[in-house]
């Protein structure tokens, strides 16, 4: 028997995390490397703390945390993430199993988190009037229907951050974070997009294309 849970995502992109964005896109490298390590060394305690360590042979907490963070505070001109992040927990009988359904459930996680970003950037165009608002609710809903496309259309990831606890049991709990590109990430989203479009006989994915450089 295997247990498992999917971390939640947000449903919304709010308009204080996009002024985060902003500023941060301000701040120099080694601003945003303290930034990072500042978090990460917080993050480590709290998941120690909480009986959390890493595989043998494999990077210290702190260093793992040090570039999951780094590559979460990178965006592009778009705002849009430079890498987008899924991560997810699982329990198993052993290591491997445990490890293969976390990283399994976590790149659901991240199809989530490429639905949540790819809406924004559909409800940006509306704010600016470059796409109508019918327009625009149907690209949206053809982006929440399209999860399982999207998590279909997900190449390689990165495994950033993996970590693991022994249960009472002897069952091994893992962790894992994973990175996936941004350029792949509106890749796969545009390929679902697309399918989902054409399939309701829909155009749009023509204007869509123009208008979010895809």
């Amino acid at each position: 028997m295997m247990a498992c849970v999917a971390l939640s995502s947000s449903a919304q992109i709010s308009k204080e995390q996009m002024k985060e964005r902003r500023e941060l896109t301000k701040v120099s490298k080694s601003e945003l490397n303290t930034k990072a390590t500042k978090a990460a060394r917080k993050e480590a305690k709290i998941l120690k703390k909480d009986g959390w360590t890493t595989a043998p042979g494999a990077l210290p907490l702190e260093k793992q945390l040090d570039k999951s963070y780094l590559m979460q505070m990178e965006y592009d001109e778009d705002m849009y993430p430079k890498y987008l992040m899924g991560e997810a927990m699982s329990i198993g009988e052993n290591y491997d199993a445990a490890k293969m359904q976390a990283l399994e459930l976590a790149k659901q996680n991240l199809a989530g988190q490429i639905q949540t970003e790819i809406t924004a950037l559909i409800e940006n165009t509306v704010s600016n009037r470059q796409l109508e608002a019918e327009e625009a609710a149907s690209v949206t809903q053809s982006v929440m229907t399209a999860k399982n496309l999207i998590s279909q259309s997900i190449g390689r990831t990165i495994t950033v951050v993996e970590v693991y606890r022994t249960k009472n049991n002897k069952n091994k709990e893992v962790l894992v974070r994973i990175a996936y590109n941004g350029t792949m990430a509106k890749a796969a989203a545009k390929k679902a997009v697309r399918e989902q479009l054409e399939n309701k006989g829909e155009e749009l994915h023509k204007k869509l294309d123009k208008l979010l450089g895809w």
